[in-house]
């Protein structure tokens, strides 16, 4: 039995097929359990992953009593680690991870209700970001392959409102905030706000949460109607980076997407955002349009991106496209006759367009929604 009491986290490893992650809090992060692991959520919902040899990585969730029965596994590894470990790290896991309990840990989800509304879906990079949700939904909504914000009606809060709810995340997250570094407006479009909704919004992140960075989406057609010089005043008050959900280069494919904008456009957009100091994340999906569209989606995004001045600051998210059963893109896509990729295929693509980025000196990541957890 060891551990690595750290500033900001907690690791016991019982064993080598063992490892156990806590917050300052004492709240159960991660737990590695002999090729799987497990992720609990803020509200914790328990998250698993493992990969069988040679195939495709497989994903769940547990229901609530099997998260109860792991929770109960990680409390006795806990109580065995406070009576093995040296002085300080045993006396840290008895003031902060013993008491929480497999009750008080599967309580969280009601804390977590009471402070946000269901958060959708976040870049993989901004994971360990403070979400703070100055709106709720998108302003669009409307792209026949997202179902991210059905039902949903676009919302913005106050200053004051947003002031409330950025202090109820503080206290919510408590010495959890070591572990998260910058601060992600959400919802889907948050950005898409007015400059004058927008200024005061930045004003009260600032206050609540000092010297944090700040990140997050909009779409190219809210972006647009921005004033170039508005990107440059919301980087002086820590704007980092915006995402931009690009999809593809391809504006055929974008239009059967009902995805508003243009390649040309968005390669202007992304120059008002880099003069204004800004960096960019753009997210391509691979895979959407089939087989039919793989060819020229692929040639087309890659011809766009070589167009834009992104540097390494820049990320491009490569998202393996995941069709929702039921989806309009569904019933569309059958309807048009396209023939979805298979896994193998869309890994195998994932694979190769990631090299083409980096070989215009720009990032490149993979972005699986399927992963996504906060």
């Amino acid at each position: 039995m060891r551990a690595e009491c750290r500033e900001a986290s907690t690791l016991i490893h019982p064993d080598p097929e063992h490892v156990l992650s806590f917050d300052r809090e004492g709240r159960l992060y991660t737990f590695y359990d002999a090729g799987t692991l497990y992720k609990r959520a803020l509200d914790s919902t328990l998250h698993w992953r493992r990969r069988k040899p040679g195939g495709p990585r497989e994903r769940g969730v547990l229901d609530a009593g099997a998260a109860l029965e792991v929770f109960a596994r990680v409390h006795a590894y806990a109580r065995r680690a406070a009576g093995e470990l040296e002085a300080d790290c045993a006396a840290r896991v008895r003031s902060e991870i013993l008491p929480w309990t497999p009750e008080r840990l599967s309580g969280e989800r009601e804390r977590f209700e009471a402070v946000y509304r269901p958060i959708a879906i976040l870049p993989p990079d901004q994971y360990f970001s403070i979400v703070v949700q100055a709106t709720e939904g998108c302003t669009w909504n409307k792209c026949t392959f997202c179902s991210f914000y059905q039902g949903r009606p676009f919302h913005a809060r106050s200053a004051d409102e947003l002031r409330a709810h950025a202090g109820a995340v503080r206290e919510f997250l408590g010495r959890q905030l070591l572990l998260r570094r910058g601060v992600f407006l959400a919802d889907g479009n948050a950005l898409a706000l007015s400059r004058a909704r927008l200024l005061p919004i930045f004003e009260a992140v600032r206050e609540v949460f000092p010297d944090r960075k700040i990140y997050g989406f909009v779409d190219l057609y809210s972006g647009e109607r921005h004033d170039p010089a508005d990107w440059g005043e919301l980087a002086g008050m820590g704007l980092e980076r915006v995402y931009v959900g690009m999809e593809t280069g391809l504006d055929e494919l974008l239009a059967f997407l009902n995805k508003p904008g243009s390649a040309d456009e968005l390669v202007t957009f992304t120059r008002q955002l880099k003069a204004a100091g800004v960096s960019v994340g753009l997210i391509v999906m691979v895979g959407v349009g089939g087989r039919e569209y793989r060819v020229n989606h692929a040639r087309a995004t890659l011809a766009a991106l070589a167009r834009m001045p992104l540097d390494r600051r820049d990320l491009v998210y490569l998202s393996p496209f995941v069709e929702h059963p039921g989806s309009v893109y569904a019933r569309e896509r059958s309807a048009a006759g396209l023939t979805p990729m298979d896994w193998e295929e869309i890994e195998s693509e994932t694979a190769r367009l990631a090299g083409e980025v980096r070989r215009l000196g720009v990032r490149a990541a993979r972005y699986d929604i399927r992963e996504f957890i906060y």
